[in-house]
């Protein structure tokens, strides 16, 4: 599968992006899906997790309430949905795909090692 991010850009602090991921094939209705984002100088960390049927999600402590992570899965997409941006929220984001979680369509995961295909990232970032 390739996945390929978009939306990123430069915003003012307090404004809004909506970042997309596309999968190349209709497998992406398969799988636990997630976003995550690395800052300069920093390691990639956990921002939101979503399961394969969309109805569980989980968002980092450190965007709760203003990050939505969402997919369409009749279009192959992942979303999220970024509100309230801080400058703190700089970095490139990456969506990834998790486990297919065969006989749990409402299981996800935070754990960054339980993603094996990553798109290239999109960067954002927030001026202050």
């Amino acid at each position: 599968v390739q996945l390929q991010a978009s939306g990123g850009g430069l915003v003012q602090a307090g404004g809004s992006l909506r970042l997309s991921c596309a999968a190349s094939d209709s497998s992406f209705s398969k799988y636990a899906m997630g976003w995550f984002r690395q800052a300069p100088g920093n390691e990639r960390e956990f921002v939101a997790a979503i399961s394969r049927s969309g109805d569980r999600t989980e968002v980092a402590v450190t965007v709760k309430g203003r990050f939505t992570i969402s997919r369409d899965n009749t279009k192959n997409t992942l979303y999220l949905q970024m509100n309230f941006l801080r400058p703190e929220d700089t970095a490139a984001y990456y969506c990834a795909r998790g486990p297919p979680y065969t006989s749990c369509r409402n299981c996800y995961t935070n754990r960054q090692g339980d993603y094996h295909a990553w798109g290239q990232g999109t960067l954002v970032t927030v001026s202050s």
